[in-house]
């Protein structure tokens, strides 16, 4: 068995003197851009991308380094954002792959002629403006953002449990706006779990590449709820896309959410779920994509597929979910389109909670409240190790599944501590 470290954090904002002694630091380890020979200080996830694709993989590269390099959270993401604005902002067909690989790279996908660029050369150019803006910063540190951003405080824990593999993958950006350079004065936050079926590379590509999608969206700002929505048909496509090139034929579930001012957004696909917990009691924003649903079961059927049950309800005979990025072999009838929900706050909300099947399989949404209750109670509201007791939760319960728990505090847990100590009394 495997886990994550439990997480607990609300990334402050940087000051200045913490920003320039990580620049500082950073330089020192990279006193100047690579040399053609120099190896990169990140592993190239894959030879070759498409431009879709590029924006996506070099925030992540970037955010790793930064971030294993101590970097706070909201400084590593405003260095990311203006490395990779003033890359994309560069013509990338210098970065098309070798004449000798010129059928593939220009082969047609749906109709639409795709070059795919040379995965190394590109960041190699990605790290040498990524020194250049920490250089120009260590000399002179831009405004302070103004955009809005909220310290959320999130508790994180993850398990490969029994399985042979770990394909679960989580995303937390409580600095989206830092990382996408919105400036205005609305605070955003995204928050993810996907749970990945027959390999990792579903889950792995709809972890990097949703969120920038959803950034991207023209809409984003207007309708979040769309931009979600979109977002997931468009990170669909785009795995389709790379699955066909590498013949790839791994699924994943997903489900996140867009906290975005007063309003939070929530997009799902598959039996990833999403709980919100208000004032002590359960709060059902979703329902899960299954086969045994009437209108999946009806949807599948009137596209000629069938759902049968196999140990449990599946697509086809195989899939035990009706909706996932990629499972490319079983499109259309496991879709694609992802469905959305939005919820607005009034201030009393306690928590979201965001995990796999394999804890929901095990443990109830009613459950989940009086579970952290207990536990704010027994650790006088700390919650560092929220996560990794309602982890723990389920593996007693019977989970063999992964497991990924990502709770995001809407209150200050000390509040919600005074709030549980009657309850827990009365209980008792």
């Amino acid at each position: 068995m495997t886990s994550a470290a439990p997480k607990e954090r609300g990334p402050p904002a940087p000051s200045a003197e913490a920003a320039q002694k990580f620049l500082d630091s950073f330089l020192r380890e990279f006193p100047g851009p690579l040399s053609p020979e120099a190896a990169l200080p990140w592993k190239v996830p894959g030879a070759r991308l498409s431009q879709d694709e590029a924006e996506g993989d070099l925030i992540e590269l970037a955010l790793g380094l930064l971030s294993s390099r101590n970097a706070l959270l909201p400084l590593a993401c405003a260095l990311t954002h203006e490395a990779v604005t003033q890359l994309m902002q560069a013509d990338l067909s210098v970065f098309r792959q070798l004449p000798k690989l010129e059928k593939v790279e220009e082969e047609e996908e749906d109709g639409v002629s795709v070059s795919l660029l040379d995965a190394e050369s590109l960041q190699r150019c990605f790290f040498g403006k990524l020194w250049e803006v920490c250089s120009q910063w260590q000399k002179q540190m831009p405004a302070p953002s103004r955009c809005a951003s909220r310290s959320w405080l999130t508790s994180i824990h993850a398990i490969r449990n029994t399985r042979r593999k770990m394909e679960d993958r989580h995303v937390s950006l409580p600095t989206f706006n830092q990382l996408f350079g919105f400036c205005d004065q609305v605070d955003r936050a995204y928050f993810a779990v996907f749970d990945g079926h027959g390999g990792v590379d579903a889950a792995n590509y709809a972890a990097v590449h949703l969120h920038v999608n959803v950034a991207r969206h023209p809409e984003v700002t207007r309708d979040p709820a769309e931009a979600l929505r979109a977002g997931f048909k468009q990170t669909d496509e785009m795995f389709l896309r790379k699955a066909r090139r590498e013949k790839l034929h791994s699924g994943t579930t997903g489900v996140c959410a867009f906290l975005v001012g007063r309003t939070i957004h929530v997009a799902w696909l598959g039996d990833s779920q999403v709980m919100l917990v208000q004032q002590g009691r359960a709060l059902v924003l979703m329902e899960p994509h299954k086969p045994e649903r009437q209108d999946e079961k009806e949807r599948i059927e009137a596209l000629g597929g069938f759902v049968s049950y196999m140990d449990c309800w599946r697509v086809n005979g195989t899939l035990a979910v009706s909706r996932a990025i990629g499972d490319a072999f079983q499109k259309p009838y496991v879709s694609g389109e992802a469905d959305v929900a939005s919820h607005e706050l009034t201030g009393t909300e306690d928590y979201l909670l965001l995990a796999c099947d394999g804890f929901f399989d095990s443990v109830s949404h009613d459950e989940v409240a009086g579970l952290v209750r207990d536990l704010l109670v027994q650790s006088e509201g700390s919650t560092l190790r929220i996560a990794e007791e309602l982890v723990a939760a389920a593996r007693e319960r019977g989970s063999h599944d992964n497991i990924t728990v990502l709770v995001v505090f809407l209150r200050d847990p000390q509040e919600l501590l005074k709030d549980c100590i009657p309850e827990a009394a009365d209980a008792q």
